[in-house]
């Protein structure tokens, strides 16, 4: 692409904290137009405000109606976003200048899970229990309609923000005052701010995630999917710790997911940009946990370190119409990224010790951290995400072995209320997966 032509046309995105960081954006978007940047005042844009200053024009939002004249004025080639939170403001804007983009109603179908469960219910896609939730007092007809254990969890929502898991009365009426208090609401919003669901009951699949994911491209020509990824184990309650690709699952099972996504973006009415849709792997069968109308959460670093192909450009490319035939995104090797989480505890993460070492473990492609020494960490359900190790394996079997060895090289040390202690990233990963503390020697 000539300079002329990159300076001739603007690419807008409606940016705060999401699925692609701010360089991963300037990255892939970097040559392909001028890049502006729609930002609401948060927290987050005020800490990467300087980084994205540096990759294109910053333009602060409203929030107001206002915010439709100021697109116009922009007058972009196209507009995106890969930020959850931003998914309805987008679809607004986009519908006031004749942009592709979610339609309005679609947008808000895929950021209200109450809604999407019932078009999923409606349509013969998946029936899994739910029942809105206004009120405290609400529980015993919600406990009712879905029956125990069950999930609650905030109609809006991502990362596992405020999502727990209940498994009797008296657990649920402790916990309901301290969610509502701690959901967050939009100015405006209206309806149930909580959804209970049944819990959906994964079969035995250890070593690996009782869980998958499906990353599509939607068009009016019809849905593409992308990749299937594998994932690792859960961590309790519902703490995700990374995936690989290509998955381990076998090929029916594989084309059951497929179709069963096809389905639900269908009954949901998704035509447009790319899609993250999760799934819980269960003895009768793949289900829904929830579909999304963007880039699954680092998807594209596993895209770009597994197949060169970068997700959030094809998210650009495909808002300017420039289509091409997708990629196929299966590497020959298992690519897996693994992400340590914070624990549920909150602590001071005092010292890191082994990087070095892990980096030079073979297969071991790379390591890094996305938190500071000294940095408070806040415990809590909400997947708080401390590094990633990336790497490969010739097959499923060597990338756990890889893994375990990654694990074991590395450890933490925390400042708990208690005094600080070391904690291995492989004692660490354990302790999620019962729901017990981590222990570890104290240090002296």
């Amino acid at each position: 692409m000539t300079g002329g032509d990159r300076n001739d046309r603007t690419l807008a995105v409606v940016y705060d904290q999401g699925a692609a960081s701010a360089g991963e954006i300037g990255v892939g978007l970097g040559d392909l137009g001028r890049l502006v940047f729609l930002v609401p005042d948060t927290v987050h844009v005020a800490k990467l405000r300087p980084v994205l200053e540096e990759l294109g024009q910053v333009v602060p939002l409203s929030g107001d109606d206002a915010d439709r004249e100021l697109l116009r004025d922009i007058a972009p080639s196209a507009l995106l976003t890969y930020s959850e939170p931003m998914l309805r403001k987008t679809a607004d804007l986009a519908a006031a200048v004749g942009l592709p983009f979610h339609s309005v109603e679609t947008a808000r179908i895929l950021t209200d899970k109450v809604r999407q469960r019932r078009l999923l219910r409606e349509a013969g896609v998946d029936n899994v229990r739910t029942h809105p939730l206004s009120h405290p007092a609400q529980w015993p007809q919600a406990r009712q309609a879905v029956g125990l254990p069950a999930v609650i969890k905030p109609v809006r929502g991502a990362a596992s923000r405020n999502t727990h898991a209940v498994t009797d009365d008296a657990e649920a009426e402790a916990l309901l005052p301290e969610i509502f208090a701690a959901v967050h609401r939009e100015p405006g919003e209206t309806g149930p701010p909580l959804i209970v669901e049944e819990m959906l009951q994964g079969r035995p699949s250890l070593p690996y995630g009782d869980y998958a994911s499906v990353e599509s491209l939607c068009s009016p020509d019809g849905v593409t999917h992308l990749a299937l990824s594998g994932k690792l184990p859960l961590l309790m309650p519902f703490r995700e710790s990374g995936r690989f690709w290509p998955t381990h699952l076998p090929a029916d099972e594989q084309h059951a997911i497929l179709d069963l996504v096809s389905r639900a973006l269908k009954a949901l009415d998704v035509r447009y940009g790319l899609t993250h849709t999760e799934l819980k792997l269960t003895r009768n069968g793949p289900r829904i946990i929830e579909v999304n109308g963007r880039l699954g959460g680092h998807v594209n670093g596993l895209a770009r370190t597994a197949c060169g192909t970068d997700l959030v450009r094809l998210a650009a490319l495909h808002a300017l119409g420039e289509t091409s035939e997708p990629p196929v995104l299966r590497p020959d090797l298992v690519h897996f990224q693994h992400h340590g989480l914070a624990p549920t505890e909150p602590c001071v993460l005092e010292a890191v010790h082994g990087a070095k070492e892990l980096r030079q473990l073979p297969g071991i492609g790379g390591y890094r951290t996305f938190t500071r020494i000294g940095e408070q960490l806040p415990g809590g359900v909400l997947t708080h995400e401390m590094d990633v190790i990336w790497g490969t394996g010739a097959s499923h079997d060597a990338m756990t072995q890889t893994l375990e060895r990654a694990l074991r090289t590395l450890s933490y040390d925390f400042r708990f209320a208690s005094g600080v202690r070391r904690v291995s990233a492989a004692t660490l990963r354990d302790s999620g997966l019962t729901g017990t503390s981590p222990t570890g020697d104290p240090v002296l």
